[in-house]
């Protein structure tokens, strides 16, 4: 089945070539390495939702249809499909009565974050959120050093005008650092990034 995104470009999926590494004894807080944010995010939704902390999950993306074979009248096999331009973040949902709401994102940069990972729109909602009192922030992982940030949206936002009105296109380390709160990796959940709502928003 073939998968295009939005300006027509064929999409191919990732392919791990490495050679296999020796299984050794397991660390918690490393155990984990090489799965990407998203897997580490839904793994701790998974934990929250089974646990009853939270529920909290990941938006589908949507895919447009546009090639569809019939090999049988009760099966339909899709042969050709786009992804659809995502409108707002990646997830959300509901805890203690409060609409969370936010993004992930992952750089391999060591210094900065670059805002070119965001787009318009996903800034428009975040404003939007905020407007409505809900719940919005971002998790930010710089890969190659294992480290993942909680950033307020507000704060985001601030960086996001900074840029617009002709400032740099990314955010320091020490910004994030200044304004957003580390979350140490865990086992379970593996990015409990509710410990810091707790903390904000004095839910604990």
């Amino acid at each position: 089945m073939n998968f295009h995104y939005p300006n027509g470009k064929r999409y191919v999926p990732k392919t791990n070539t490495a050679a296999p590494k020796i299984r050794k004894e397991k660390n918690f807080a490393y155990s984990n390495r090489g799965m990407t944010l998203e897997e580490d995010l839904n793994e701790t939704n998974l934990y929250y939702l089974e646990q009853n902390i939270a529920v909290i999950h990941k938006k589908p993306t949507p895919v447009q249809i546009v090639n569809v074979d019939y090999p049988k009248r009760s099966a339909a096999v899709i042969k050709e499909a786009y992804f659809k331009q995502a409108s707002t973040t990646d997830y959300n949902g509901v805890y203690k009565g409060k609409y969370i709401d936010f993004e992930a994102k992952e750089t391999k940069f060591t210094s900065s974050f670059p805002l070119k990972n965001f787009h318009t729109h996903q800034i428009r909602h975040m404003r939007d959120v905020l407007s409505h009192q809900g719940v919005c922030f971002v998790i930010l992982r710089f890969t190659s050093l294992e480290e993942v940030f909680l950033l307020e949206a507000s704060y985001l936002l601030s960086f996001w005008d900074r840029m617009e009105e002709g400032g740099r296109k990314s955010i320091t380390k020490e910004e994030i650092e200044k304004y957003g709160h580390q979350i140490p990796l865990g086992f379970q959940p593996r990015i409990d990034y509710i410990k810091v709502i707790d903390y904000l928003y004095n839910l604990s």
